[in-house]
């Protein structure tokens, strides 16, 4: 069986793909969490993923429209339509490159979940 991290850049919209890699990260969380601890975590971080799939085909282009606008008092309506969602995400962040620095994870997973959208 493929681990988590595997799994996580290789997830799909089929739902045993999905299924695999929350026991996969199940797996993974045995000893840091208690088992009645893991949907904590499991549930908050699969949202989390599909809304970084959603988001990551545009993800630069989010990026390049909020320089553009970030001055401006009303951008929601550019970046949202950069996204090509309802929502967006400002962070520089992504899985990939969250996961490259594991000694700044903590601090940069924060910002990650704070370059979303108010209405995520």
């Amino acid at each position: 069986m493929a681990n988590s991290d595997e799994l996580i850049t290789s997830v799909g919209k089929n739902s045993n793909d999905t299924a695999a890699l929350v026991w996969s990260v199940a797996d993974d969380l045995v000893g840091a969490y208690k088992p009645h601890e893991y949907g904590l975590v499991i549930l908050p971080m699969t949202v989390i993923k599909r809304f970084h799939d959603c988001l990551l085909p545009t993800h630069q282009a989010v990026l390049d429209t909020y320089k553009k606008v970030e001055k401006l008092a009303v951008k929601d309506g550019f970046l949202r339509k950069a996204s090509g969602y309802q929502f967006y995400n400002t962070s520089p962040f992504t899985f990939k490159t969250l996961i490259a620095d594991p000694e700044n994870i903590v601090d940069n997973f924060k910002a990650y979940l704070n370059g979303f959208s108010d209405n995520v």
